[in-house]
């Protein structure tokens, strides 16, 4: 059982006990519903014989009995004097007090009056500094959060044991080399000293998300075994004015005690865009954290020994400051890796689990082109989920192949109701990607076909790359471009009709089509230029219009081209199809009866082409493209 649930918080309690008091002090001063007495009436009583008994209290509150009717009135006597001083003064004799025999008493309030009165002057006091003991607890409960807003929140992590080193990266080499060197600088200093070199203060790794910036910090912190401080830009700031840069202070100040040791900012762009550029003026909370940034970096010692690493994959929106030698510089970029990075990859991440003895990582690593370390470790893991659905020991090479295409389309939804026309559509669809990627000469190998719906796809066809691409030809994007509209081909040729089936399709041959022209300088009429300028805003590090630097009619050609590339790759998609329409009707079929069609079972179909066309020239092909 917790027992902090059934604990009352303190804080409740106090205003329980504020409120008790409040109506006991209410209560208490309650004015008397009679009409009060004044001392001159009471005088008056007094010699008149009405007045039986006298009480005097230390309020100066006067209380008379009445001997007939045995009312109490109350009255007030004036506090520089005593009560028989003022009546002698309002004519009452010594003489009358005797002969009316009143009974005159002063008397004390009792012990809980007197705490009440007390409480009453103190409950103000008292009440703000429960509160503040309060809230101070509170505060060291959680971390001293509250009450340390100036110190820094980077996690330490000792270098006595390392978790992960160079062996636990892979596809990286060239980055690990130029890291290398920082790792030999903390081992041995000594050795830079003597021959009068400075080893980089700043590392700035540069990558997409994924590609493994933050683990390649880490395995150097392990290499050299030294004290590694992580924290992330978006740490450093608070809705507090001067917190981020007292927050940059406190992380140099432990650095420099536990030196030599890294300092590791992930997310730099946080703190780091360039000045000037915010949405507030150029003086915000954020410009002043990275300034004191920037006197930190340039204000180390050259033996001080600690070394930042900062990470991010928006290297454009720093600001130079940033970028300048003596703070950040060495850039070392981590690119996505190719075939060998990613079995390499894949080797790292399945040390330690059982696999099958058909799992092929090269396959694996072919089938994966533009994977990042993320998505390869993402893959591993989801093979072995399904592997452990399916109740086997090891994981097998059909659940990679499925987790693959979980990661690229989604999971397979079998249990969507589709009708009969519908799904013959979605076969002739594909069929259509499937022979055209089939017969043109650069366009990449069909590995796999199927109409069942993977996450938003009613269907979709999976080409493979033989290799992996760095830069892509004129011919190479043409070809794609008439894969891509098989499918809208097709539909028009079998059912003389088409369908919204094709509207990604024909975004991505309209946006491939304008940046042919646009930014890539393949147009005959337009020449080798680039035509349109994109803005973005740094602290948004969007983009959010293009700047038209070119003329009316250059745009009325631009769209011109835009349509007649578009327009050409349809033309030759369907005299493709119709050439081979036996194929077509085939794989259609196929598809009907058994949903999926691997590229061994594609093959068996459509073996070999033996002519294909792009663009209206013919080209000769021998053998199988298998």
């Amino acid at each position: 059982m917790n027992n902090s649930r059934n604990r009352i918080p303190v804080f409740y309690l106090l205003l329980f006990g504020v409120i008790i008091v409040m109506l006991i002090m209410q209560f208490m001063e309650q004015p008397n519903e009679q009409e009060p007495l004044t001392l001159n009436q009471l005088a008056a009583d007094i010699q008149d014989g009405y007045i039986a008994r006298l009480t005097v209290g230390e309020d100066d509150i006067v209380r008379a009995v009445y001997r007939i009717s045995g009312e109490e009135v109350e009255t007030r006597k004036e506090p520089n004097s005593t009560l028989v001083e003022q009546l002698i003064d309002l004519g009452v004799t010594p003489a009358d007090l005797a002969a009316d025999e009143i009974e005159l008493s002063i008397t004390s309030p009792s012990i809980f009056v007197r705490i009440i009165n007390i409480l009453a002057y103190l409950f103000p006091v008292i009440l703000l500094s429960v509160v503040f003991w309060f809230v101070f607890r509170q505060a060291q409960g959680s971390n001293n959060a509250a009450m340390s807003f100036g110190k820094s929140r980077a996690r330490m992590f000792s270098g006595d044991h390392p978790t992960i080193t160079f062996e636990d990266v892979a596809g990286v080499e060239e980055a690990k080399e130029d890291l290398q060197e920082v790792v030999e600088f903390l081992k041995e200093p000594e050795k830079f000293i003597a021959l009068g070199a400075r080893i980089p203060k700043g590392v700035l790794l540069v990558g997409q998300p994924g590609t493994g910036k933050t683990l390649m910090a880490k395995a150097v912190s392990g290499e050299a075994g030294v004290p590694f401080f992580s924290i992330s830009g978006s740490e450093f700031v608070e809705m507090f004015v001067g917190v981020g840069a007292s927050r940059v202070r406190d992380l140099f100040d432990q650095a420099k005690r536990h030196s030599p040791c890294i300092i590791f900012v992930d997310e730099i762009d946080a703190v780091g865009r360039q000045r000037g550029a915010g949405l507030g003026g150029s003086h915000d909370e954020r410009e002043q954290t990275l300034n004191q940034i920037l006197v930190e970096m340039d204000g180390f010692d050259t033996d001080t020994n600690v070394i930042i690493i900062a990470a991010t994959n928006r290297p454009d929106i720093l600001d130079p400051a940033l970028m300048r030698p003596g703070r950040f510089d060495r850039r070392v970029v981590l690119d996505q890796p190719d075939v060998r990075g990613r079995e390499a990859i894949l080797k790292v991440h399945t040390r330690g689990k059982p696999l099958a003895p058909e799992v092929d990582l090269a396959q694996l690593a072919r089938a994966t082109p533009g994977f990042v370390g993320a998505d390869l470790e993402n893959l591993v893991n989801e093979g072995a989920i399904l592997s452990a659905r399916r109740n086997k020991k090891s994981i097998g090479q059909d659940e990679l192949r499925e987790a693959i295409e979980r990661i690229m389309a989604g999971p397979e939804r079998k249990s969507r109701l589709i009708s009969e026309p519908e799904k013959k559509i979605v076969a002739y669809h594909e069929a259509g990607h499937a022979i055209l990627a089939h017969v043109l000469p650069n366009t990449d190998p069909v590995y796999k076909v199927t109409i069942i719906p993977r996450g938003l796809a009613g269907g979709y066809m999976w080409a493979v790359p033989e290799e992996d691409r760095t830069m892509l030809s004129r011919k190479k994007l043409l070809e794609n471009m008439i894969m891509a509209l098989g499918g809208r081909a097709a539909e028009e040729m079998v059912f003389d009709d088409i369908t919204t089936g094709a509207s990604s399709d024909l975004q991505n041959v309209t946006e491939t089509a304008r940046n042919m022209i646009m930014r890539w300088g393949m147009s005959e009429k337009l020449g080798t230029r680039v035509y349109g300028q994109k803005e973005e805003l740094v602290f948004l590090g969007r983009e959010i219009s293009e700047q038209k630097n070119y003329s009316e009619a250059i745009a009325e050609t631009i769209d011109q081209e835009v349509l007649s590339l578009v327009d050409e790759a349809y033309d030759q998609a369907k005299k493709l199809l119709k050439k081979y329409e036996d194929k077509l009707h085939a794989i259609a079929q196929k598809l009907l009866e058994v949903e999926t069609l691997t590229k061994e079972e594609f093959s068996a179909i459509f073996p070999s082409p033996i002519e294909k066309r792009i663009g209206g020239t013919p080209v000769q092909v021998n053998g199988s493209r298998e």
